[in-house]
């Protein structure tokens, strides 16, 4: 009963998300405040009916309804209740109605934080985010439907995929997708300046504050789920260039553009043009995430669908919007250009050019990550694209981007004195590079990666603070949304020091330890105190003793597990992380060896924590860039 409840709920929200559309963007056409008015509530219905149809899903599964395929192919009598729930959203259908779910409540967010918004203007966002959510619900009854029936149904499911049963998981996706999602009330804001021919400096204003949201749910989500490979997948890599990953990366690179761009469109008027295309491509990079993970195209721990029929319909619907929103901003983008001229040493210029570097960059992902499915699609072979690739092409391209971030803040707008510029900067760069060069010494040895992230990240934080202060200086006081940029630029700085001393001074080591042994690895010593089984209620596993000692610590004692799940027979490596503020030790359980030993993996992880705090840095900071804007009824 409580499945069919639920398909129902699902029919009658695509039927009002079809109104929803038809009507906002007819009624603003028309000027019809009943029209628009029936669009409003047509979006409030939608929200409801979605909302049952995801609880009539995750009963189900709380419930153990094996009569559900959905719930019978992800979900078994040994599930904790926890992931139970949670396995509503850890399958390919329930994923997309989670999506479905959260689009309709950026929608009600929008109908009402926006009721001060021009009419005309709000009814058309309404409209467009209506057939959004129609598409996504046409998807879900037609290919993907989460209430199918099986008869008769199974006695036991066939369990959460064993990745998926893991805290890391339960927040990852819905922070992940709401930062997808949030970027459709740009896309809709884009699309509706285009149909209507007004762009200005209010539009911007209205627009950046959901714009700066989308990005903080999609750093925090990207965030997460970097932290949970790094623990989860038992090999201590906190990027790996997978392909489900990048899928994430490249709309939070345009997404970065589009919020630098908006600045510029609402101080001074310009980049119109350039800012509503960033605000198109980012949404459109959302969705193309979107169809490589979920339409079975790729084999990755995080991609899920394998039906060609699935992918199929995306890639249909991605053709159809994006070519769509193309053709109209091909049509439509004179109607919005800027006027507005600059010099070509001025914050603006500064900003564009790091725009265009992120889209190079971005680029050099999109390349890196579909040319290989592109050959394989044409039947012209198969090949590899990993992280020397992209390290040896995506990373040269953003250390400018990184100096750039440093100089912008302090150049005027509309135009700036070279010679003046340099002498503002000169001592921050010299003290950047003297820390870069200098602070690897400070280690085992010298070596690249740890003195060019040290000396970018040395170079933004001082850029930021000496420019944060000379403004407060000047002007008796700083808005929360300058703080809010100082904060996201110095959590970059903090990301980018990690970045470069993980990278250039970790180090690992695979030994064969039976009870009793001891390994050295830097200066830490591992004594191994043997293996017991461990019994839980969906799988069993041997778990490790290992006895830490560290020269100046207490000693600690570290338990890696290897589990076997009882439904799925898979078996996963569970690590064992010490955390510190100047690295991790971390030790993983290899495969049993004859006479009762183990091997045994061993790494040190200097400064990793550093990634995930400066991630969190960047999102407190998009959060005050947020709370600190001052548009008139726009803000989230």
């Amino acid at each position: 009963m409580i499945p069919e409840l639920g398909h129902l709920a699902l029919i009658v929200a695509l039927q009002l998300a079809l109104l929803q559309g038809v009507l906002g963007i007819a009624g603003a056409a028309r000027g019809s405040n009943a029209w628009m008015a029936m669009a409003r509530g047509a979006a409030a219905g939608q929200l409801l009916f979605v909302a049952t149809g995801f609880l009539a899903l995750a009963w189900s599964f709380l419930v153990n309804d094996f009569s559900v395929m959905n719930v019978a192919d992800h979900s078994s009598r040994f599930l904790p209740v926890e992931y139970r729930i949670t396995a509503a959203w850890g399958s390919h259908e329930g994923s997309f109605l989670l999506w479905t779910l959260l689009m309709s409540a950026w929608t009600i967010a929008v109908v009402l934080l926006g009721r001060k918004l021009p009419a005309d203007l709000h009814a058309r966002v309404i409209g467009i985010m209506g057939l959004l959510s129609f598409f996504f619900l046409a998807y879900i009854l037609f290919t993907s439907n989460p209430f199918m029936r099986l008869h008769p149904p199974p006695a036991n499911g066939s369990d959460l995929n064993p990745l998926l049963q893991d805290p890391g998981m339960i927040i990852h996706p819905p922070l992940l997708y709401m930062g997808y999602v949030g970027f459709s009330v740009a896309f809709a804001f884009a699309i509706a300046a285009l149909i209507s021919g007004k762009l200005d400096e209010t539009w911007a204003r209205w627009v950046r504050p959901w714009t700066l949201m989308a990005w903080v749910f999609l750093t925090l989500g990207i965030m997460i789920g970097s932290w949970w490979a790094y623990y989860e997948l038992g090999w201590g890599g906190w990027w790996f260039w997978d392909p489900s990953e990048n899928a994430s990366l490249m709309p939070w690179l345009a997404g970065t553009a589009l919020l630098h761009s908006l600045v510029v469109t609402e101080r001074r008027g310009a980049l119109r043009v350039w800012t509503v295309f960033l605000a198109l491509v980012t949404f459109s990079l959302s969705l193309v995430g979107t169809f490589l993970v979920r339409s079975g195209v790729l084999s990755s721990v995080h991609a899920f669908a394998l039906d060609p029929l699935r992918g199929l319909f995306i890639l249909v619907f991605l053709g159809i919007l994006i070519g769509a929103a193309l053709i109209l901003f091909a049509k439509r983008a004179g109607a919005v250009k800027a006027t507005v001229g600059f010099g070509m040493v001025s914050r603006e210029s500064a900003m564009l050019t790091g725009n265009v570097l992120l889209l190079a960059a971005l680029a050099t992902v999109f390349l890196g990550t579909l040319y290989p499915l592109l050959l394989d699609a044409l039947d012209l072979g198969k090949i590899s694209v990993g992280p020397p690739y992209f390290n040896a092409v995506f990373v040269p391209m953003m250390v400018p981007v990184l100096l750039l971030l440093g100089i912008a803040p302090w150049m005027r707008w509309g135009g700036e004195s070279l010679p003046g510029l340099v002498r503002q900067l000169r001592w921050q760069a010299v003290v950047a590079v003297l820390v870069g060069m200098t602070l690897p010494f400070a280690f085992e040895a010298w070596r690249w990666p740890a003195a060019l992230g040290s000396t970018l990240a040395a170079w933004m934080m001082l850029s930021t603070i000496s420019g944060l202060h000379a403004r407060h200086r000047a002007t008796g006081g700083l808005p929360l949304a300058a703080w809010g940029m100082g904060c996201a630029h110095i959590g970059l700085a903090i990301g980018v020091a990690g970045m470069g001393l993980v990278s250039a001074y970790q180090s690992e080591k695979t030994v064969a330890m039976q009870a009793g042994d001891s390994a050295s690895l830097g200066r830490h010593e591992f004594i191994f105190r043997g293996a017991e089984e461990v019994p839980a209620s969906n799988y069993s596993a041997m778990r490790g003793t290992l006895e830490l000692k560290t020269q100046g610590r207490e000693p600690a004692i570290l338990l890696p597990e290897k589990r076997i799940y009882r439904s799925s027979r898979m078996t996963m490596t569970e690590s064992a992380i010490r955390y510190g503020f100047t690295g991790d030790v971390y030790v993983a359980m290899g495969e049993p060896l004859p006479e009762g030993a183990w091997s045994v993996q061993l790494y040190l992880k200097p400064f990793v924590g550093w990634l995930w705090g400066g991630a969190l840095l960047m999102a407190l900071g998009g959060l005050l860039a947020a709370l600190g804007c001052r548009n008139q009824g726009a803000r989230p």
